[in-house]
C-alpha cells in the first residue's frame, strides 16, 4: 500500500476516470478529451498535480496527462492498469 497525499472524493474520482481512460490515449489521455472538461475538474486536477500523481505537458495547444510513478502504483492500488 502506498501512502496517498490527501484529495477529495471528487478528485479521486477524476484520477479514476483519467486512469480508466488512459487506454484509449496510449496511456497519456488528454486533458478534456473523454475526461475533465467541466469546470470544477480544472481544481480538481490541481489538486491531483500538487499531490504528486500527475503532470501535465502542453503539445501543439493540447494538454496532455503523464501519471507520475506515484500515480501508477495508486492506480494499481484501486485496481486499474495503466
Amino acid at each position: 500500500m502506498i501512502n496517498l497525499p490527501n484529495i477529495t472524493e471528487a478528485s479521486k474520482s477524476l484520477f479514476i476516470a483519467y486512469a480508466e481512460d488512459a487506454g484509449n490515449w496510449g496511456g497519456n489521455p488528454l486533458v478534456g478529451g473523454n475526461v475533465g472538461d467541466a469546470p470544477a475538474d480544472k481544481g480538481n486536477l490541481t489538486q491531483l498535480k500538487k499531490a504528486g500523481l500527475v503532470r501535465t505537458e502542453i503539445e501543439e495547444g493540447n494538454a496532455w496527462l503523464f501519471f507520475t510513478t506515484l500515480g501508477k502504483a495508486y492506480a494499481t492500488q484501486l485496481g486499474i492498469e495503466i
